[in-house]
């Protein structure tokens, strides 16, 4: 059976990106959001498996949306994508209760290992 995932990101190339590279793998995009607040009213609309969160993004950035989210669904796994790679974003990230962390730009294998992790540590 396929995990659900909810991609989070303004920028449309990544999407489709992200489509490519988990075409014919166990996991299926069922939402594609541009902001944090689509991903806020999309998240009970699909109840995703897994949520990857882009950091930057007009409006409610990514920390905040994943910080909402958990709030409302502690069960929620959350990994953060983003090209910012700095030590206290990725704290706060971790702290607020994400699963992981994918650098941008990923490849296909750094993207699937840290979704399985993203599995294993929950």
């Amino acid at each position: 059976m396929s995990k659900k995932l909810m991609v989070v990101d303004d920028s449309r190339i990544v999407q489709i990106q992200l489509q490519k590279i988990l075409a014919g793998t166990d996991y299926e995009i069922v939402a594609c959001c541009q902001s944090g607040e689509d991903a806020l009213s999309m998240y009970d609309q699909v109840l995703p498996d897994l949520v990857t969160m882009d950091i930057l993004m007009p409006g409610m950035d990514g920390l905040e949306t994943a910080r909402m989210i958990l709030k409302k669904h502690p069960q929620a796994r959350i990994l953060m994508v983003s090209s910012l790679a700095y030590d206290d974003t990725i704290n706060e990230a971790t702290s607020i209760g994400a699963k992981g962390f994918v650098y941008k730009p990923f490849d296909k294998d750094q993207l699937l290992k840290s979704l399985e992790q993203a599995f294993v540590e929950s």
